[in-house]
């Protein structure tokens, strides 16, 4: 870090870093500052000129302090120091003018932009406009784009701040949209009239500081003083995002970001974004019992009584699914190996070692990554598995990271070296390994540890992190998935070993599965998807916006998901539908309330108390065995479908098949 330089700011001496650009260090200072192109995770544009401040002793105009750093400013009178004034009488003329200027041709559609609340522009036009305008020509008009049914364009409202072309091209890794022409021919628009090809693409609606671009799905749902926030976590993937859920009554009306820097900074995947409406619909909300091949409603208490019975006396199997919270897939294993049985949560056939918390989640932590010198990828493909880590893995390779690929060859936005596509290259990879220069990540996705050699695998990423000093990172695709494994929610000998011989399969959730026929399925969850078309009883249960619950995200650390809404109909809280059962078994499971059995979890497995932070992992390398010679294949097929929220919602289906359009073969011209 450079030396700290003394600078003063509204007469303020403060220390700060010459580095720092003026509008930081004002932040710093606790000044704020007016600004529409700026943002903290984008280039700098400097065309908004918001951020205009005084530079004492400096030209005589205002600065754009967006883009000038401290250490550019000239010392005062005898070395005194530099000086910048924020509220001076030219600071506050010229932000008056820039706003008369923004708001020259802008609409004036408050009354009905989905952005009327929230919105930038208006508020700092109350801060720092003023109350008339002395512009009375007819105002300019601007062509609607369509980027696609995500984001909803209206660019005459569009003040030119570009930061969606700078995310789209800086973080997303997609060349779409750009700015052409000039002066009051200029506009946003998108090469070709193309729609946006990114899975995250709906960041743009955040980063629009005006009402230009909107969600389409949202639109016109609620303003957002009428909504209801619940700040939760993310289950459509492992990262554990950071989200806010909206809620308008009894329904989710939107899902946005929030910031965490050591996770998902503050973006979020499309499928997190825009699933919510997958929640209401093909829900399951009252049990069902199937009598001669059919199934009928049924109460409560009969459902319970029915799978009481069915279990009573037979040998039985739980498989926890992707979307399992902590608390549920606890309950299930406590239940489930109370009446003699085992429970399974590697339902892909992932080789994830039981006990060895290092194997199945490394000892890297996601924020590494902006700090790796190399980063190797192994079977996977995080541009679907996890965006949001994409987005990161980009933002080291763009400060000159090395990233190499074992697998499949994917577009994954930014440049790789392929080093090929089957065990034989990790082999090569591990002979050739020597102590890096710099920190390096390995990053180890499900497609390289579901074939029987995944234990093999996984002990020569092992051996190729030690041997070269890199971090060790497993990338996960379930949500539910490390949480599970925390708990002992696993069967040596993996799913097979699990469902062999078993007479009654309680099936929590896991809807990738196929039961073969013969066994009698309890199926708990939320939708009606696979699980519930095979299912001999039904238990609804709540989702993931509706019950208090913890997860445990990719890298290993606890987080903690808050109810936003309640389930419909008689669908309960799963892990009292678990108590609930266990008292029917006269079984019953040693809590009575949500505190309770977080109390015996914590007791259980002591650092799932250490919410929100990293807990390490003891290092234990697996032992090596030779790997077959196979070539790695990706997890994901369709990345907008792969839970059974997603595949409940019409949008995603929208998203699935345009993307399928999109990476169909091209056919030759006749």
């Amino acid at each position: 870090m450079a030396e700290l330089r003394t600078i003063k700011i509204d007469g303020r001496e403060i220390e700060v870093d010459p580095n720092l650009t003026l509008i930081q260090a004002c932040e710093q200072a606790g000044i704020e500052i007016p600004r529409f192109c700026y943002h903290e995770r984008l280039s700098i544009a400097g065309n908004c000129r918001m951020c205009l401040v005084e530079v004492v002793g400096g030209p005589p105009k205002p600065a754009a302090s967006c883009a000038m750093q401290i250490k550019d400013l000239r010392p005062g009178p005898e070395g005194a120091p530099s000086e910048i004034r924020t509220n001076s009488p030219m600071v506050k003329k010229a932000r008056e003018g820039v706003m008369e200027f923004l708001l020259i041709n802008h609409p004036l559609d408050c009354p009905i932009c989905d952005q009327g609340g929230e919105c930038d522009l208006q508020d700092q036009a109350m801060a720092y406009g003023v109350d008339f305008s002395r512009y009375r020509e007819p105002k300019r008009a601007a062509e609607e784009l369509n980027l696609g049914p995500l984001v909803e364009t209206h660019m005459t409202r569009c003040i030119s701040c570009t930061r969606c072309v700078r995310f789209t091209s800086e973080v997303a890794g997609i060349s779409q949209m750009g700015q052409t022409g000039r002066g009051e021919d200029s506009e946003i628009t998108s090469y070709l009239n193309q729609t946006l090809a990114s899975n995250l693409q709906g960041n743009i609606i955040d980063l629009c500081p005006v009402g230009a671009l909107v969600s389409k799905p949202y639109a016109f749902k609620a303003r957002p003083w009428e909504l209801g926030k619940t700040e939760t976590i993310d289950v459509m993937d492992a990262l554990g995002s950071a989200i806010r859920v909206d809620t308008k009554g009894r329904e989710v009306m939107r899902i946005v970001p929030r910031n965490h820097d050591a996770v998902n900074e503050e973006w979020i995947s499309d499928k997190t974004r825009f699933v919510w409406d997958g929640l209401r619909r093909q829900r399951l909300d009252r049990p069902y019992i199937r009598e001669n091949g059919k199934l009928r409603p049924a109460e409560w208490p009969e459902a319970l009584a029915a799978a009481a019975a069915a279990m009573t006396g037979r040998k039985v199997a739980g498989l926890v699914g992707d979307l399992a919270s902590v608390e549920a897939a606890f309950s299930l294993k406590m239940l489930v190996e109370g009446l003699g049985g085992s429970v399974e949560c590697r339902t892909d056939g992932a080789k994830l070692p039981e006990g060895n918390r290092s194997g199945y989640v490394g000892n890297a932590a996601i924020e590494d990554i902006d700090t790796a010198a190399s980063v190797v990828l192994i079977g996977t493909n995080p541009r679907d598995e996890a965006p949001v880590l994409n987005a990161r893995i980009r933002k080291a390779w763009s400060r000159g990271a090395q990233i190499t690929l074992i697998g499949q060859p994917v577009d994954l936005t930014y440049d790789y070296v392929h080093a090929g596509t089957d065990r034989a290259a990790l082999a090569d990879l591990l002979r050739n390994a020597a102590p890096a220069e710099g920190p390096g990540i390995v990053v180890v996705g499900q497609g390289a540890l579901r074939e029987a050699d995944g234990e093999a695998v996984l002990a020569h990423a092992q051996a190729f992190a030690e041997a070269t000093g890199a971090r060790l990172l497993v990338l996960h695709t379930a949500a539910a998935r490390v949480g599970a494994m925390d708990v002992g929610a696993v069967t040596a000998g993996g799913l097979s070993a699990a469902i062999d011989g078993a007479e009654v399969i309680f099936n929590l959730g896991a809807d990738e599965v196929e039961i073969a026929p013969g066994a009698t399925v309890i199926y708990q969850g939320s939708h009606g998807d696979r699980g519930a078309h095979r299912a001999d009883i039904i238990l609804p249960a709540a989702c993931y916006t509706e019950e208090m619950a913890l997860f445990v995200n990719t890298e290993g650390r606890p987080q903690l998901a808050m109810r936003a809404n309640f389930a419909p109909g008689q669908a309960k809280e799963n892990w009292a539908i678990l108590r609930a059962l266990s008292a029917e078994l006269g079984q019953t499971l040693p809590w009575d309330s949500l505190t309770q059995l977080r109390r015996k979890l914590v007791e259980a497995v002591p650092y799932l108390a250490r919410v929100d932070q990293i807990v390490e992992s003891d290092w234990q390398p697996l032992p090596m065995r030779d790997m077959g010679r196979a070539d790695f294949v990706n997890p994901i097929r369709d990345y907008y479908l792969t839970n059974p929220i997603a595949r409940c919602s019409p949008l995603m289906g929208e998203l699935s098949r345009m993307a399928a359009e999109r990476n169909a073969p091209a056919l030759a011209a006749e």
